[in-house]
């Protein structure tokens, strides 16, 4: 059973002068010119993986994170996942971050041979803060992709996985995220009744 972590990532209340110039400071160009080798790949959704990167990272910001490691891995937390062969290398010698940056990615990537449901339970019980905020984002980002989903099994699918694994990891670092996970499930939710297929799902 995963316990209450102490939060330890910068999260400002507002986005004043100095923490304005602590994200201007950020240097982000080289891990977004990794993630544009995501551009090819198609999502469930639409749209492609570059764009969710880049989505995830304006959750964290929009809820207040400027940690330069956190927004660093958010932009390109899919790369080692999602490119075979993928050398992480790359990542190492973008600046005096990288090396920090890579753990923190390899947190929140599956694993050879690791199921999804053993994945998500690692970063429940295992996971740094970090990667807990990271994967809440993703989620998020996810999750809105969701609406524009009509495959009702993937649905009821991923909203059983949120509900089992991500609302205990939301509830340890961010309880406002915590709370827009659950209206996003919540609507993914009413979809799956005003369709018809939990009825049909009853009768079958």
């Amino acid at each position: 059973m995963s316990k209450k972590i102490k939060m330890k990532t910068e999260k400002p209340l507002k986005m004043d002068q100095e923490h304005m110039q602590k994200l201007k400071n950020i240097l982000l160009a080289p891990y977004m010119q990794i993630a544009t080798n995501l551009i090819g790949k198609e999502r469930h959704a639409g749209g492609n993986m570059f764009r969710h990167q880049l989505d995830t990272m304006t959750i964290l910001i929009d809820y207040g994170y400027i940690d330069s490691q956190l927004l660093k891995a958010s932009v390109i937390h899919d790369v080692v996942e999602d490119i075979p062969g993928f050398d992480q290398d790359v990542i190492r010698s973008c600046d005096e971050e990288g090396e920090e940056v890579l753990n923190l990615v390899l947190e929140v990537t599956k694993r050879e041979g690791e199921q999804k449901n053993q994945f998500l339970r690692r970063i429940l019980e295992t996971g740094s803060a970090k990667a807990k905020i990271l994967k809440c984002a993703d989620r998020i980002s996810n999750m809105i992709s969701l609406g524009f989903v009509t495959d009702e099994k993937f649905i009821e699918r991923y909203c059983d996985e949120t509900e089992f694994f991500i609302f205990p990891i939301a509830l340890e670092v961010d309880y406002n995220m915590y709370q827009e996970l659950i209206r996003l499930v919540m609507t993914r939710r009413q979809y799956l009744v005003d369709s018809g297929y939990l009825l049909r799902k009853k009768q079958s």
